[in-house]
């Protein structure tokens, strides 16, 4: 394995390895000018890139494959990557493989509702989720507590790709506990190299760059599952030191350090975590905005069916958390603290040439761009329509919505940068497992109004809140048992019960009663609902249909704005 260390290392036990370092820097400035370059790559040719249409939603003419590499690198981030072995690697398969079959079930929902809301989106021009639980149910409360609901689930998930692009630094040598701003500066040139491309390019950078991430992550991933087992005897060996290490009492809570094999106590967590995280995650407006980029409903139908390709990667990836612990991986942080996010990483430094390492660890970094770009594409999509559109300046034009959304997205991502370096990790990973609990209270209002209109508004509005406070407070009550802290886990008790489950599952249920039961009350009381600007032949419409705009001569739709408070 070949080695450079640098004398101009940052820590006194971490030197910099030069040769990765160096591999890191020229893959990382190629994808940075691929981003600059997506800035001409299919622009609207009237528009350019000020409307939101093309600049937050790439012209909404995104292909299949494009759209697979745009999606896989949107859904399978670079905190998957350094948290999903990190999770198997500390505390097991519960935690950490439950990741496999959730994205398994994922996709038989895209299948079934994603091409729905891309119809109904492509009629009306939505350009966010909330815009259509506005003209579905012509609420603006409703709406905004979607569109919030989004932002602020997202910025927590902004800050976790900070933490994959930070361990990635760490393990290259380039921090020091001593020296907090050479720590964090090449953090914050990676993130204004992307507030650049991005306020530039819009959804074209993140779709092209996403391309050289997909690849190089499956040619580190590929090499190390066939490469590690050969150098450490085989998989069995690999097995029996993950159970060794997982079964070994943790001298901190009196109780096993992790699960290697879920028992029966573990199997409701196990499938709720799945099942509720399968739900959430095309809730995301992150998701959402890579689905209405697309040119077709058929092409979402097409993506989820190959997309699962990448849960097999998404399972290989997992288990090099057991290949670190034969390897005797040691993640130790600046601090001198064991850090599990460093585990992959590491592994790959310890275990690979260093040009290899470099490769590994440059698509963990560019990993993080991609998301990250989305993300805040997506969440300032968010505040442009459905906050500073609907209540601020109504009569906004599609320039004007570009302008401010680019703006935003630039506020959401260094909120994000100063969140991670002003705050320890944990912190963006509690609000991270909290925007999980909090982004599955929306499904009601989304997905209900994809097939039904017999929600009532208010009736929604109330299950939301009911679904958030629950969700809150249990996670709130979640200790840690090692730090003591609250909001230590998203996995509790069913009240009443010793059922153990993903709190989300629960708040969603008491979500859904609550709306259930209002809707018959405020039904019988005769409230009046909201305006409802679809109808049910924009829910299939496809990419040669024409536009409601186009259909206004002939079906008159009224006010496209609908609802009030």
């Amino acid at each position: 394995m070949s080695r450079l260390a640098v004398p101009l290392a940052t820590t006194a036990d971490r030197p910099v390895n030069g040769v990765a370092l160096t591999i890191v820097v020229i893959l990382f400035i190629l994808v940075a000018g691929l981003g600059f370059f997506a800035a001409r790559w299919r622009a609207g040719k009237e528009t350019g890139l000020h409307s939101l249409d093309e600049w937050g939603l790439g012209g909404r003419g995104f292909g299949t494959w494009v759209t697979w590499f745009l999606l896989g690198g949107d859904l399978y981030t670079a905190y998957t990557f350094v948290a999903v072995p990190a999770a198997m690697w500390a505390t097991g398969a519960v935690s950490g493989f439950f990741a496999v079959p959730y994205t398994i079930v994922l996709y038989p929902i895209v299948f079934l509702l994603m091409s729905r809301l891309w119809s109904v989106s492509h009629r009306h021009g939505f350009v966010t989720p909330a815009d259509f639980v506005g003209g579905r149910y012509g609420s603006r409360a409703l709406t905004v507590a979607v569109a919030l609901t989004g932002i602020v689930a997202t910025m927590p998930y902004i800050a976790l790709q900070l933490v994959g692009i930070k361990a990635v630094l760490t393990v290259l040598g380039l921090g020091s506990a001593q020296n907090v701003l050479l720590t964090d500066l090449p953090l914050i040139i990676a993130f204004v190299v992307l507030a650049a491309y991005t306020y530039t390019s819009g959804l074209r950078a993140p779709a092209l760059i996403a391309v050289v991430k997909d690849l190089l992550i499956y040619l580190a991933v590929i090499v190390a599952v066939i490469y590690l087992p050969i150098k450490f005897g085989g998989w069995d060996n690999i097995f029996g030191a993950a159970q060794a290490k997982l079964d070994a009492i943790s001298p901190a809570t009196g109780k096993p350090a992790g699960v290697f094999i879920p028992g029966a106590a573990s199997y409701s967590a196990y499938w709720t975590l799945a099942l509720g995280s399968a739900m959430a995650l095309f809730m995301y407006p992150h998701s959402v905005t890579g689905v209405l980029a697309t040119k077709s409903r058929n092409t979402i139908r097409k993506n989820a069916a190959v997309l699962p390709l990448y849960s097999l990667m998404l399972g290989f990836l997992a288990l090099l958390g057991y290949a670190a612990i034969y390897a005797g991986t040691k993640p130790i942080d600046l601090n001198g603290a064991v850090n599990p996010q460093l585990v992959v990483p590491q592994l790959f430094l310890d275990n690979f040439p260093a040009w290899f390492a470099g490769i590994a660890l440059a698509a963990i970094a560019i990993g993080a761009l991609v998301p990250a770009a989305i993300m805040s594409i997506a969440a300032a999509n968010l505040f442009t329509r459905n906050i500073y559109r609907d209540l601020i300046r109504p009569d906004a034009d599609p320039r004007q919505e570009a302008k401010v959304s680019k703006i935003a997205s630039l506020v959401v991502k260094f909120g994000a940068l100063i969140f991670v370096i002003a705050m320890d990790q944990s912190a963006a990973i509690n609000m991270q497992l909290l925007g999980g609990i909090w982004i599955l209270q929306t499904f009601p209002a989304i997905v209900a109004g994809l097939y039904t209109r017999w929600f009532h508004r208010w009736a929604l509005f109330a299950g939301w809140v009911a679904g958030i406070i629950y969700g809150t407070v249990a996670a709130y009550n979640v200790v840690n048992p090692v730090t003591k802290a609250n909001f230590g886990g998203s996995i509790a008790a069913i009240p009443g019960t010793n059922v153990q489950v993903y709190i989300a599952v629960v708040a969603f249920a008491i979500n859904l009663i609550v709306a259930a039961v209002l809707s018959l009350v405020f039904r019988a009381m005769k409230l009046p609902d909201g305006k409802d600007i679809t109808r049910n032949s924009d829910y299939g419409a496809d990419e040669d249909d024409p536009k409601v705009a186009q259909l206004q001569r002939e079906y008159p739709l009224g006010e496209t704005r609908g609802g009030t408070f």
